[in-house]
């Protein structure tokens, strides 16, 4: 280990500070992005006297599953509102923040080689916990504080050039979305007078098949007379045959990308639909989506369509949106949504010049949105980069980005 290593044991400390007054009341749990969130575990009739208060610039980890996740679920807190976490949990802090940066702690337990080294230390046991003797036992550069709070500064530039982007885009989303349902839902379209359509008196008629009024002259359409499925290409790889074949081009599954890898079956713009998992409907029954573009491989844990004749699939994309599938998901322990209940969905299908004309308008939201995530990938691969370069000792970090 190179010299400017570091045994972690030397700069921490833990704490064991209860909830005795029971001032707080709702546990936090961390998820796998290594940030505080809101516990899923019941707590109905739990003693919350006994979890541990986790304060701003503490530290707290799960030590169990590691062996299984072949990760360690740690966060640091950065709000000033203390919170309160299971008492399983393993709580601590910065000895002294002259010689150790919390912040630094963070971003060094965000790498790879961290949870890796995790990995190497659990316990025999079959969730393969991680003690804190073993935390105590890593090593990590300790340069200067002025540099450690350097690469915390660059590093910060960073993530928060992610979070605007990503803020950027979810406007941008919401922006398309009230204008179809301002249209399309509300039918407020404007009319041949440029007014909007039902409150000028446009004239509508009942439909039993959606049972609502739409306006005159619309049809109602099955979601297969609307899109090409293109299930028939999809291949899914396992995690061996992946890394086998390392690359570029990204791997989906149902909610997200898995992986990377050298081939590709697909080049274009498509909305995935989750077939099946925990996820496949929210909170309202609305189908889980993600809008993609490019060149990609696909597992089988989603469905993927695109929009056929006049139909665009992000006039797709926003329909599904506003649409509940719940009546449509199949089994208890495995929820799934197969092709001929997607294929089913009953959706409203404007005139082609009004779907031509609201294509027009979200056009440009669309096309910011993938600039906007394109440049965001361009800057998670700039953060992984500034992660592998914290070994260095000679660490020169310069950003390109404003």
């Amino acid at each position: 280990m190179h010299s400017s290593y570091k045994k972690l044991g030397n700069y921490i400390r833990q704490v064991s500070t209860r909830n005795k007054d029971l001032t707080i009341s709702s546990p936090m749990g961390i998820n796998i992005n290594k940030v505080f969130m809101p516990s899923v575990a019941n707590t109905v009739g739990t003693d919350l006297s006994k979890y541990r208060v986790v304060s701003k610039k503490q530290f707290a980890y799960n030590p169990m599953h590691v062996g299984r996740d072949e990760a360690l679920p740690i966060a640091l807190l950065q709000s000033n509102q203390s919170i309160i976490v299971s008492p399983a949990y393993v709580v601590f802090e910065v000895i002294n923040t002259e010689l150790l940066d919390p912040e630094y702690l963070m971003i060094w337990c965000r790498r790879a080689e961290f949870d890796r080294n995790a990995w190497f230390t659990t316990d025999n046991t079959v969730r393969g916990g991680f003690s804190w003797d073993s935390m105590c036992d890593m090593e990590l550069p300790i340069p200067s504080i002025e540099k450690q709070r350097e690469i915390v500064k660059e590093y910060n530039a960073v993530v928060d050039r992610i979070k605007l982007n990503e803020r950027i885009n979810q406007k941008l989303e919401e922006t398309a979305q009230a204008l179809y349902k301002h249209w399309f839902i509300d039918f407020e379209f404007p009319n041949e007078e440029g007014k909007p359509y039902k409150s000028s008196g446009g004239e509508m008629v009942y439909n039993e098949e959606l049972e609502k009024e739409i306006p005159e002259g619309w049809d109602i359409y099955t979601l297969d007379r609307m899109c090409n499925c293109l299930d028939n290409l999809r291949k899914p790889l396992s995690g061996d045959e992946r890394e086998s074949i390392p690359g570029e081009y990204p791997y989906y599954g149902a909610m997200s990308i898995i992986d990377y890898i050298n081939n590709y079956i697909y080049d274009g713009v498509y909305l995935l639909v989750s077939e099946d998992g925990a996820n496949v409907v929210d909170e309202k029954g609305r189908p889980a989506l993600q809008y993609i573009w490019g060149r990609f491989w696909l597992n089988n844990h989603a469905h993927i369509i695109e929009g056929k004749n006049e139909i665009s699939t992000e006039f797709l994309m926003l329909a599904l949106k506003n649409v509940n599938v719940a009546h449509l998901v199949t089994g208890a322990a495995q929820p799934k949504i197969n092709q001929k209940n997607l294929m089913s969905i009953l959706l409203g299908k404007p005139p082609e010049f009004l779907l031509q004309i609201f294509d027009s308008n979200i056009k440009a939201l669309f096309q910011n949105i993938v600039s906007y995530s394109e440049q965001i990938n361009l800057l998670k691969n700039l953060q992984e980069l500034l992660l592998e370069k914290m070994s260095r000792s000679e660490i020169n970090l310069v950003l390109g980005t404003k």
